[in-house]
C-alpha cells in the first residue's frame, strides 16, 4: 500500500510517497514547492491558490503509483473564510502580518489572561488565531460579517478535495479557540469577545477519513479510489507521532523554521505554573496532549542567508570555526519576530545588552545556534519542573536534524543525550497515521517501531564546559528582563 503525503511549512511545501515494505518504511519526495507569503499594501498574506496548484500537481506526480490516501498536514494558527456560497473571502493572512499588535491587550481588557488560559491552555503569542480573529472585530471587517465557515488551512485544503467542512482536533487547538475542558470550541470566551460562534465546524479527531476526492478534481489529476485522511492536519501533531521513542519519560523538538519542544501527556496542564511559563496544551494523537513552547527557531539562520550569499552548509561551516560564546541572545525577544536585516538586529541587540558584537557571518551564526540551545534548556527545565521528573532522551525531529552542530551545542547545553531524526518526521508521521486509519497498523506504538527500524537516528552525547553554564546565567537575565 502506497500512501501520499502533504506537508505544508512556512517556508516549502512537499509531496511525499510513503511505501511499506516488510516491515519498513520508505519516504519518496514527489514535488517540491515554495510558499513565500506575498506582501499587499493591507496585509501580508498567503499565495493560498498558488498552494492549491502545486497540491493538484502533487496528486497528478502521484497518480502513477496508485496511493490508497492522501493527507494534508500544515502550520497552525492561520485560516480562512467562507461565505453562505462557499466562497473563499480573501486571501487567509500570514501569522507574521501586523494586523495583531496590540491585540492581546485589548482583548486581555475583555476577558481576562487568567481565564483564556484556564479555558484553553494555550501559549499567549500574537499570532494565534483568537488574536487574528479579535484584529477583525476590532477593525470591523466586513469578511467578518459574511463569514459562514471558518477553516484553518488544511481544513481550508480537505474542503477543496473533497467538499467536507470540518475541523481536525489537532490544528483547531493551535488556534486559542478551543477548551480541552469542554472538548469544543470555547464559544463562551468568543462570544465575550464579539468573535460570531456559527462559523465554527464540527471537530474530528485526527486519522479521521473524510471522504473521496470530488469527482472532477479526481478526473483532473488522474487518481481514482483516493480517501483523504484527516491525519494530524497540524504538522506538529504528526510529527510527533513519529517520534521513535521507546520510553515514557522522553522529550521531544520539532526543529525547523520554528522550534517546538515539548513532552506527550495524557491530559493538559492548566496550572498557575503553567500559565507562568506560558506553555501551551495542543492536541496530539490517540487521546494525547502535547505540553510545549514555541520558540522561534531557524528561521534566524533563513532570514540571515536572505541578506548573505552563502549555503546553509556554509554558514554552518563558518558558525562551527567561529569564536565561541561571543554573545547571547534571546531569540524570544520582541524585536526579532518580524522579518527584515536580522544580521543587524543581532547586531544592535547585543550592542544594547552590554555584550561584545557579533561581526563576520560565522560569528552571527554561531551566537543565533548557541542561544538557541540555550534556549532549549530553558525550556527543558521548566518542563522538568512542571511535570516533577527529569526528561531524557531529548528527540529531535524535522529538518534541523541536518544541522549536527546545533544538535551537539543542545546536548552540551541541556546536559542530556539528543537522539537526532527522523528529518522527514512530519510527513512520515501523516502517513503513519494515514496507515492507521487505513488498518494498515495497529495504533501508535506499531507506528513508532516502524520508524526506529525504517530511520536509524544519530546519537549526541553531551561534552561538559562550564562555559555553557555561564552563558545560560547570561540567558537568564535576558529572558528576565523581556518578563519583567
Amino acid at each position: 500500500m502506497n500512501f501520499l503525503a502533504f506537508d505544508l511549512g512556512a517556508s516549502n511545501g512537499r509531496a511525499l510517497l510513503g511505501k511499506f515494505d516488510d516491515g519498513r518504511l520508505e519516504i519518496i519526495e514527489l514535488h517540491r514547492f515554495p510558499n513565500e507569503p506575498v506582501s499587499l499594501p493591507s496585509g501580508l498574506y498567503w499565495n493560498i491558490l498558488s498552494l492549491w496548484a502545486e497540491i493538484k500537481q502533487g496528486l497528478r506526480a502521484a497518480a502513477p503509483y496508485h496511493p490508497v490516501s492522501v493527507g494534508i498536514d500544515t502550520w497552525g494558527v492561520d485560516f480562512g473564510l467562507l461565505d453562505r456560497n462557499e466562497t473563499l473571502i480573501g486571501n487567509p493572512y500570514h501569522y507574521r502580518d501586523r494586523r495583531t499588535e496590540g491585540m492581546m491587550e485589548e482583548v486581555f481588557q475583555r476577558v481576562p489572561r487568567e481565564d483564556i488560559y484556564a479555558r484553553t491552555g494555550i501559549q499567549f503569542l500574537a499570532l494565534n488565531s483568537l488574536y487574528q480573529l479579535y484584529a477583525m472585530v476590532h477593525n470591523q471587517a466586513p469578511a467578518l460579517e459574511i463569514a459562514e465557515t471558518f477553516l484553518h488551512i488544511p481544513d481550508l485544503f480537505n474542503f477543496w478535495l473533497t467538499g467536507r467542512k470540518v475541523s481536525e482536533f489537532t490544528i483547531a487547538t493551535t488556534s486559542q479557540c478551543y477548551s480541552p475542558l469542554d472538548s469544543t470550541w470555547a464559544y463562551a470566551m468568543l462570544e465575550a469577545l464579539d468573535i460570531p460562534t456559527h462559523m465554527f465546524p464540527e471537530i474530528v479527531p485526527p486519522g479521521t477519513p473524510l471522504g473521496a476526492l470530488r469527482p472532477q478534481l479526481a478526473h483532473s489529476v488522474g487518481i481514482e479510489n483516493l480517501t483523504v485522511i484527516a491525519p494530524a492536519c497540524h504538522d506538529t501533531g504528526s510529527a510527533v507521532a513519529a517520534v521513535p521513542a521507546s520510553n515514557d519519560d522522553f522529550a521531544w523538538l520539532s526543529s525547523g523554521t520554528w522550534s517546538i519542544l515539548g513532552v506527550e501527556a495524557h491530559s493538559p496542564t492548566l496550572t498557575q505554573q503553567a500559565l507562568a511559563y506560558n506553555f501551551t496544551n495542543e492536541g496530539g494523537v490517540f487521546h494525547t496532549w502535547r505540553l510545549s513552547k514555541n520558540i522561534s527557531g531557524l528561521w534566524f539562520v533563513q532570514e540571515c542567508k536572505r541578506e548573505w550569499r552563502f549555503s546553509y552548509d556554509e554558514l554552518t561551516h563558518l558558525a562551527s570555526e567561529a569564536e565561541p560564546f561571543l554573545a547571547v541572545i534571546d531569540v524570544d525577544d520582541p524585536i526579532f519576530f518580524h522579518p527584515g536585516d536580522m544580521p543587524q538586529k543581532i547586531q544592535d541587540y547585543c550592542a544594547k545588552t552590554g555584550q561584545a558584537i557579533p561581526k563576520t557571518e560565522g560569528e552571527i551564526v554561531r551566537v543565533i545556534l548557541e542561544s538557541l540551545a540555550l534556549k532549549y534548556r530553558y525550556v527543558l527545565e521548566q518542563l522538568d519542573e512542571l511535570r516533577g521528573k527529569r526528561h531524557q532522551p531529548l528527540h529531535i525531529i524535522g529538518g534541523g536534524v541536518k544541522n549536527q552542530l546545533l544538535n551537539q551545542f543542545t546536548a552540551n547545553a541541556t546536559g542530556r543525550l539528543v537522539i537526532a531524526g527522523p528529518v522527514e518526521a512530519t510527513a512520515i508521521g501523516n502517513i503513519l497515521m494515514q496507515a492507521i486509519a487505513m488498518g494498515h497498523l495497529s495504533g501508535l506504538s506499531d507506528a513508532r517501531a516502524i520508524v526506529r527500524h525504517s530511520f536509524p537516528p544519530t546519537q549526541y552525547q553531551p561534552r561538559p564546559d562550564a562555559r555553557w553554564d555561564a552563558a545560560y546565567e547570561t540567558l537568564c537575565s535576558l529572558t528576565a528582563r523581556i518578563t519583567h
